[in-house]
């Protein structure tokens, strides 16, 4: 199965939902928007209790580097009852070696090796493996959430960057990928102004990318995130972007240590409480060993 690096399935799967929407009005326009802002998060929690590569069944997020060693104890992780596999990379192709069998891990694509799940993501060179095991049937506690805002949905242009290129980031799920310099948004929210970076996040093929925004606002450690909050922009069509904080979600690391957690993109920040969106509950990385840009 094709996985955009995991937050595809969950926080993007209805994103694009509102485009096929056919609306008569303003009302009918705002109810959709809404209905789809709620299946999102069900969505979303559904995937975080159950999935196989839910970030509360990460156990670790290694580079391979020269090759990593997995299973007997002394390993670079450890993995009960499991024999010792080995992965490595070679000129950009990730191979999975073990008992009786030596096998490609494509990058984007999961490989089940008894209770585990490995995930290859990452440019050539500097490729990490994500390991997942079948978390024990516990209850997981739904996400929070803000109460869905109307007011809290802005179209935005996007006007091109001043200097185009491309910058080495942490996605969502804290691998570093090459993300494409896309241009600024001017957003006003709660009376204050900002300019916001947009970057492209690739995907695990070239015709999957999204307009990712990486933002701080005065909620952060109060309310949200202290490092936080990423929101995709959704095409609205003639140039337009519909910049929705309804849909601005936390990084992996907000749900599990395991995760390296995305230094704040320098200059987005929005001098204001941005109370949409998800909130955060704890659990996550210590905010001490957050990066600083």
């Amino acid at each position: 199965m094709t996985v955009r690096l995991i937050v595809n399935q969950g926080l993007r799967a209805f994103i694009g939902g509102l485009t096929a929407v056919v609306i008569t009005g303003p009302w009918f326009a705002l109810a959709a928007q809404r209905a789809a802002v709620e299946r999102e998060r069900e969505e979303f929690f559904r995937w975080l209790a159950s999935a196989p590569t839910s970030p509360l069944a990460a156990v670790a997020l290694v580079v391979v580097g020269s090759g990593i060693r997995l299973g007997p104890a002394g390993s670079d992780v450890p993995l009960n009852q499991l024999p010792e596999y080995r992965v490595s990379e070679r000129n950009g192709r990730v191979v999975l070696t073990g008992p009786e069998v030596v096998r490609p891990l494509p990058r984007g694509r999961t490989v089940t090796i008894g209770r585990h799940t490995l995930l290859a993501a990452g440019p050539a060179g500097r490729t990490t493996l994500t390991v997942f095991t079948a978390p024990p049937r516990v209850e997981t506690k739904p996400p929070k959430w803000y109460a869905y805002d109307p007011a809290a949905t802005i179209e935005v242009t996007l006007k091109p960057p001043a200097r185009p290129g491309t910058v080495r980031v942490l996605g969502a799920d804290g691998v570093e990928v090459e993300a494409t310099e896309a241009g600024t948004v001017a957003a006003s929210v709660n009376g204050a102004s900002a300019v916001l970076s947009v970057r492209r996040m690739p995907g695990a093929t070239p015709e999957e990318s999204e307009l990712e925004v990486y933002f701080r606002d005065q909620t952060n450690g109060k309310g949200t995130y202290p490092a936080g909050r990423f929101v995709a922009l959704i095409p609205a069509g003639e140039g337009r972007y519909r910049l929705d904080f309804n849909r601005a979600h936390n990084p992996f690391c907000a749900y599990s240590s395991v995760y390296p957690c995305p230094a704040p993109w320098r200059g987005n920040t929005i001098a204001a409480r941005v109370e949409a969106g998800e909130r955060y509950a704890g659990g996550g990385l210590d905010p001490a060993n957050i990066p600083t840009q």
